[in-house]
C-alpha cells in the first residue's frame, strides 16, 4: 500500500539503511560531500519561490494578529487583577466572582486558539507546504543524481 504522504518513503532517502556492518550507514556526510553545495541551492530557490512565501505570508497573518490579540487580553486580565481588585471581586453567581470567570476565560480562549490554529494550519497551510516538502525533496533528489 503506498499512501500519498512524501515522507512515507523514508528510507528512499537513506535514513536509517545500515552500512553492512550493523551500524547506519553515513549518508548525510556521503551526500553532502557528492552534491557540494547543490542542496543549499535547492532550498534557497524554494524558499525564494512564490509557493512558499505565500505558505509563510498565511502563517504570519494568522499568528501575529492572534498572539497580538492573546496577549492582550492576557495582559488585560493581569492588569485588571492588580488594579482593580474589587471588581475581580465582584460576585456573579454564588461564590463565582468576575475573576474565576475571567481566569476560566483564559483557559478558553487559550483551547479556541488552539483549536483555531490548527484548524487555520490544516484549512490553509498544511498542502501546500506538503507541496513544497515533496518538491525540496524531489529537486534534491535530482541534485544527488537521482540516486534511490
Amino acid at each position: 500500500m503506498r499512501f500519498d504522504d512524501p515522507w512515507y518513503d523514508a528510507l528512499a532517502s537513506g535514513w536509517g539503511e545500515l552500512d553492512g556492518t550493523g551500524g547506519p550507514a553515513p549518508v548525510v556526510a556521503e551526500a553532502r560531500e557528492s552534491r557540494g553545495g547543490g542542496a543549499a541551492e535547492v532550498y534557497l530557490e524554494v524558499q525564494r519561490s512564490a509557493a512558499f512565501q505565500e505558505v509563510r505570508s498565511r502563517y504570519r497573518r494568522f499568528v501575529i494578529p492572534g498572539v497580538a490579540l492573546f496577549f492582550s487580553w492576557y495582559l488585560a486580565y493581569v492588569v485588571t487583577a492588580t488594579t482593580a481588585p474589587g471588581l475581580m471581586a465582584r460576585p456573579v453567581v454564588g461564590a463565582v466572582n468576575v475573576a474565576m470567570l475571567a481566569g476560566l476565560g483564559q483557559f478558553l480562549t487559550t483551547f479556541l486558539f488552539t483549536w483555531a490554529y490548527a484548524r487555520h494550519a490544516r484549512l490553509r497551510r498544511d498542502r501546500a507546504a506538503l507541496d513544497l516538502r515533496w518538491d525540496t525533496q524531489e529537486l534534491t533528489r535530482g541534485v544527488r543524481g537521482g540516486e534511490r
